[in-house]
């Protein structure tokens, strides 16, 4: 056959033949990884997926959406997964781990140098965090003579009358908030209802607005008319940079944690590859790549932190300790309802 081949083809035409078959009979592997787009995206493609691709010889293609919609393609996608890896915020994340989307986290050396507060479950673990806790207008504060808040009780302060902002329970800082009154006044996540109490009869009658993005809020925060909010601290970092005077506070009774979590899909076609991107994110190159680009604090404990960037992020056992865990199965579970319930009784 090789004859035949070669007396209808070039001689330059069949050595460049034979030399392709290899490559055409090996073909590129590929691993789809799911994550959120913006500046996220960019740091990914830009400098954290070339090593990968380079040292595994494979090809990585970037998924781009939001949390709720990388949960929505892993739930129309189970029984034949295109994604491989997931990265997704801690709720939605929890969620999969509860629909069964998420394959057994591998152990690996890495996994012994996380914080525990990191390990969120067999199937899945957090890779960066932020926390959610009080931003204030600091020079708006000491005009008006107010003592620097260090509290979630603060939000009940009839002094900040018609200047707070809370978001509301559609937005993850919203939904931390309400948890928070719950367990301030003798509930949590299992007994929402003084909650609702506490932010009903004592937060709304002082909140001018509900202001349900983070950009809304920073705007409001701008003007003046917001002088205090539940916030992110990776939020915080972005308004501080404009020069706005805002101050992140780390409440009393703990700030709460937002992790970005990640898993190796369950029954994907690349089991081994995906449980390796997922140690390779965790690992202390990534790690501070991601604090330093996208705010998010280091869940690896042997993160070596530059101090300019170590100041806007959770860094370091002393503030890793000040965050406080969501029970998302329980919040999951009852998501909805408290959602219609606070459009009755809350935002009227």
């Amino acid at each position: 056959m090789k004859r035949a081949l070669h007396r209808r083809l070039s001689a330059p035409a069949f050595a460049a033949l034979c030399l392709a078959a290899p490559l055409l009979s090996h073909a590129e592997t590929t691993l789809y990884v799911a994550n959120v787009g913006g500046s996220n995206e960019q740091l990914y493609r830009q400098k954290v997926i070339p090593p990968f691709e380079k040292a595994h010889n494979v090809k990585i293609v970037y998924v781009a959406g939001n949390s709720s919609d990388t949960l929505a393609k892993l739930q129309a996608q189970k029984g034949h997964q295109q994604i491989n890896v997931a990265v997704m915020d801690d709720g939605p994340m929890y969620q999969a781990m509860q629909l069964g989307l998420c394959a057994k986290i591998e152990d690996a050396p890495v996994m012994n140098d996380l914080y525990p507060l990191a390990k969120i479950g067999p199937t899945a673990v957090g890779v960066g965090m932020v926390a959610t806790g009080i931003g204030y207008n600091e020079e708006a504060f000491r005009k008006a003579g107010l003592p620097p808040p260090d509290s979630w009780k603060v939000l009940t302060d009839s002094r900040i009358k018609g200047k707070l902002g809370v978001p509301p329970i559609t937005n993850t800082y919203g939904l931390h908030t309400l948890v928070m009154l719950a367990r301030l006044n003798g509930g949590g996540e299992k007994n929402i209802d003084p909650g609702f109490t506490a932010m009903t009869k004592q937060v709304a009658p002082n909140v001018l607005s509900w202001a349900p993005t983070p950009g809304e809020m920073d705007g409001q925060m701008q003007s003046g008319d917001v002088i205090l909010a539940p916030y992110g601290s990776g939020r915080a970092v972005a308004l501080q940079n404009t020069g706005f005077p805002l101050k992140f506070v780390y409440p009393k009774e703990g700030a709460v944690a937002l992790q970005v979590a990640a898993c190796a899909v369950a029954e994907n076609a690349q089991p081994q590859l995906s449980q390796q991107f997922v140690q390779y994110i965790l690992s202390p190159e990534v790690q501070a790549m991601q604090a330093q680009a996208i705010g998010l604090g280091p869940v690896n404990k042997t993160v070596k932190l530059t101090p300019e960037v170590a100041a806007r992020v959770p860094y370091g056992p002393d503030q890793i300790a000040k965050l406080t865990p969501m029970d998302w199965t329980s919040i999951n579970q009852h998501r909805t309802e408290w959602t219609e319930r606070w459009n009755r009784s809350v935002e009227r």
